[in-house]
């Protein structure tokens, strides 16, 4: 685990793989200690996809692949090619969309429930 702008992020930033957005919504609320590197006591409902503002609050504009202040976390996909990270905010012009944000320099884009991309499970701070 990692605290990062007040909260605290699973070390591990692909424990999951590629997910659709409702997996990845479901692989974080299971998420508990004892998985993905976990020895924190944490139970399922602990942990939780983060939404947009959060998972943007990890951008370093002036950083690059990936665009975090500092990186105490493993497995981060950040290259060039094509690595989303979801967020659990629904664009508001189309309910079928999610808000994904690519680490490598923070870009923004709205993606289809139904697409492949990463989830990053993420807890309030303490």
């Amino acid at each position: 685990m990692a605290v990062l702008a007040g909260l605290i992020w699973l070390k591990n930033a692909n424990c999951f793989g590629l997910e659709t957005w409702f997996d990845a919504i479901s692989s974080c609320n299971a998420l508990a200690s004892g998985s993905c590197g976990l020895s924190d006591g944490s139970s399922a409902g602990d942990w939780r996809l983060p939404n947009i503002k959060e998972i943007l609050s990890l951008i370093d504009y002036g950083e690059f692949t990936p665009a975090l202040p500092s990186n105490p976390f493993t497995d981060v996909k950040s290259a060039l090619t094509d690595q989303y990270y979801w967020s659990s905010t629904m664009n508001q012009n189309a309910s079928t969309h999610k808000w994904t944000v690519k680490l490598d320099f923070g870009y923004l884009k709205s993606e289809l429930n139904s697409e492949d991309r990463y989830a990053w499970p993420v807890r309030g701070g303490q």
